[in-house]
């Protein structure tokens, strides 16, 4: 997967900590489900960032 896909998956994933856990978990009381949710996709986020990074390489000849 290039790197363009995995730019776009982060921003789904931004949107996503918005949309779930003020929409599909609005009505909960309990504070651990939008918690779980944000630690899972903050994890997600930085396994995207390690695959867009993945391929940069140091052109400065040193």
């Amino acid at each position: 997967m290039n790197s363009r896909r995995w730019i776009w998956l982060v921003w789904a994933l931004v949107l996503s900590c918005y949309v779930v856990p003020y929409g599909l978990l609005g009505q909960v009381q309990a504070w651990y489900g939008s918690f779980l949710f944000w630690f899972v996709v903050g994890v997600l986020v930085i396994v995207a960032n390690i695959m867009i990074t993945q391929g940069f390489k140091d052109e400065s000849g040193s």
